[in-house]
C-alpha cells in the first residue's frame, strides 16, 4: 500500500487514505475499541490476538502521547506486553521517534486523548512516517484514541478538544471511521443529552463515509483486503440514508476497505437551498 490524497480539505474527497499497490507487502492492522475490559488487566482481553500479530522477541514502538502521564503509561504498556516476550520501546522516550519507527518491528498507538495524541503526533513527524510505513508492511496496533487515528479523520472521536491539532487529518490506514467506545441508547435513561446513533449521524449529514461503532470488548481486524470483526460485544455500523445494521463478532465487514469517503459533502436535505 502506499498514501494517496483524493483532494483538498475543505470539498468532497479531501483526505489522504492508503492505497493498494498490487502485490507489494501486505496491511496489518489491530484496532481495538478500548484497552481495558471488565474485571481483566490493561489488554488482557486482547493479548491473544496481539500475540498473533506481534511475534515473541519483536521490539514494538509505542506510543503513549495521548496520556497526560506517559511514563506510568509506558511501564503498563510493557508490563502488558511481557508475557508475550515483545519488548516496548516508548516513543515520548526516544531523541528521534521516527527513526526509532524504522527500527521496530510493530507500533502502538495508546488511547486517552485523541486530540492531544494527534497534535503530538503531527509535531514528531510520525503521521505520515506511520502511515509510510505500515503500507510497507509493518503491523499497526491502536486502542481507543489510536483506532481513531487509524481513520482519515478525527471527527468520530468521543473525545472533548482540549488541544488544537493543526487539521483533523489522521494517518488514514481505512478509508471509513470508527466510532470507539461505542455505547447502544439505553430506553431507561432519563438523559436527555445525545445519545452515540444521534451523534454519528449528525456527522453523517455533513460526510458521506461509513461509521463502525464498535462496543468495548471489540475489535477490527484488517490484513490485505480482508477486514473482520474481533472480540465478543459486535458493532454497528452506520451508513448515510440507510438504517444501522447490526454486526456479530466475527462479521466479515471486508467491503468497507474499498469505500470511497467523501467528507464536507452535505446531504442534499442539509444544504442551502
Amino acid at each position: 500500500m502506499r498514501p494517496g490524497q483524493t483532494g483538498r480539505p475543505g470539498g468532497g474527497d479531501n483526505l489522504p487514505v492508503a492505497e493498494p499497490l498490487g502485490d507489494h507487502r501486505v496491511t496489518e492492522l489491530l484496532l481495538l475499541s478500548n484497552s481495558v475490559s471488565p474485571g481483566m488487566g490493561f489488554l488482557e482481553h486482547a493479548r491473544g490476538v496481539i500475540g498473533e500479530l506481534v511475534p515473541p522477541g519483536s521490539r514494538l514502538l509505542f506510543i503513549p502521547y495521548a496520556s497526560a502521564d506517559q511514563d506510568r503509561y509506558a511501564a503498563v504498556m510493557a508490563d502488558a506486553l511481557a508475557p508475550l516476550a515483545i519488548t516496548v520501546v516508548s516513543a515520548h522516550a526516544v531523541a528521534d521517534p521516527v527513526a526509532e519507527l524504522a527500527a521496530c518491528d510493530a507500533a502502538f498507538c495508546g488511547g486517552g486523548n485523541s486530540f492531544r495524541l494527534l497534535r503530538a503526533l503531527q509535531r514528531a513527524g510520525l503521521v505520515a512516517e506511520l502511515r509510510h510505513r505500515v503500507a510497507a508492511g509493518l503491523p499497526y496496533l491502536g486502542a481507543s484514541a489510536g483506532t481513531n487515528m487509524a481513520c482519515p479523520t478525527l471527527r468520530t472521536t468521543n473525545d472533548m478538544p482540549i488541544v488544537q491539532p493543526d487539521s483533523f487529518e489522521a494517518i488514514g490506514l481505512i478509508p471509513v471511521q470508527i466510532n470507539p467506545h461505542y455505547l447502544d441508547p439505553d430506553p431507561a435513561s432519563s438523559h436527555e443529552g445525545e445519545t452515540r446513533p444521534q451523534r454519528i449521524a449528525e456527522f453523517l449529514t455533513e460526510n458521506d463515509v461509513p461509521v463502525l461503532g464498535l462496543r468495548e470488548g471489540s475489535w477490527l481486524r484488517v490484513s490485505g483486503r480482508r477486514a473482520t470483526l474481533g472480540g465478543t460485544a459486535g458493532a454497528r455500523l452506520f451508513r448515510r440514508a440507510q438504517d444501522a445494521c447490526e454486526l456479530p463478532p466475527g462479521a466479515d465487514v471486508s467491503d468497507l476497505l474499498s469505500v470511497r469517503p467523501r467528507f464536507d459533502t452535505p446531504s442534499s436535505g442539509d444544504r442551502p437551498a
